[in-house]
């Protein structure tokens, strides 16, 4: 049957067909007042008008924080939905959290906040749409210099329209290139940072991506270019498409680095699956 959700100003409306069955009354994230008329409690109505609610404020986006408070149920029926949406009472009121999951990605960004200082050269090694090189600038400051490369044109181009349309088109530039080659870009020693995030160029087709042969060349090449103190990140990835053996492959680099000259540090999901993204990070000494 057909149903839909009216909204005016606060005020929501859920209709089967012609019929009105529910109201809401949202201020912003806090749900004021949700009615399902009694004729049609106990069918699910109740949940569907909430998880719409949720919907249209973030709440079921996992990547958005968010803070959802309503009134303490009047029954058992109310108590239910309320835990069916992860709603506890505190204060004298219903409040549901939600903490963004973190990302492989967003790890390594804050490791690299953490540990590299503005004003130095910086390389995004596989620039992808653009996400990391954007980083790396807003990390490098306007007396910075950002170097990111990637063997698609697409990947290139997507890129510099992305830091031109942030600002940062004198801070980074993007070329086309091999980044098994990146030691012929810079000089050995020269590099504050340089970040990886290999696999496939997100929104294209996936049988073009990176693979163990030239990430090793990649990655060789990079702790050369590194300066004294410099770091390398890198997001290792693995799936049915492109199998582990570029992970593997890093992997066993990474751990055969001589601790007298390298700090090396793979961090591991311990409850995800064992395809779920691996951040790692490499620290010259």
């Amino acid at each position: 049957m057909y149903m839909q959700i009216k909204q005016e100003k606060g005020h929501y409306t859920l209709y089967k067909e012609s019929e009105a069955i529910g109201t809401a009354v949202v201020d912003g994230a806090a749900i004021l007042r949700l009615e399902i008329v009694p004729a049609w409690r106990g069918r699910g109505y109740g949940s569907y008008l909430v998880k719409e609610l949720l919907r249209r404020g973030g709440g079921l986006d996992p990547k958005q924080a968010t803070r959802f408070t309503a009134p303490l149920p009047r029954d058992e029926a109310g108590r239910a939905l309320a835990r069916r949406f992860d709603f506890v009472a505190e204060g004298g009121r219903l409040v549901r959290r939600r903490v963004p999951d973190l990302s492989a990605v967003e790890l390594c960004h804050e490791f690299l906040e953490l540990h590299v200082t503005p004003g130095g050269l910086y390389l995004d090694a596989t620039c992808g749409n653009g996400n990391d090189t954007l980083f790396l600038c807003r990390l490098a400051g306007q007396n910075g210099r950002v170097l990111a490369m990637d063997i698609q044109q697409k990947a290139v181009d997507r890129t510099n329209k992305r830091l031109t349309d942030a600002g940062y088109e004198k801070v980074g530039r993007a070329v086309l290139y091999d980044h098994a080659k990146l030691g012929k870009l810079v000089q050995p020693g020269k590099v504050d940072c340089v970040l990886f995030n290999f696999g496939w160029l997100p929104g294209a087709e996936h049988t073009v991506h990176s693979t163990a042969q030239g990430s090793l060349s990649a990655l060789c090449a990079a702790l050369d270019a590194l300066r004294p103190g410099g770091v390398l990140g890198a997001v290792l990835y693995s799936g049915k498409v492109i199998g582990d053996a570029e992970k593997q492959a890093a992997l066993a680099f990474f751990r055969s680095l001589p601790l007298t000259k390298y700090t090396v540090l793979v961090c591991e999901f311990a409850n995800w699956a064992d395809t779920a993204p691996l951040p790692c990070f490499v620290i010259k000494k």
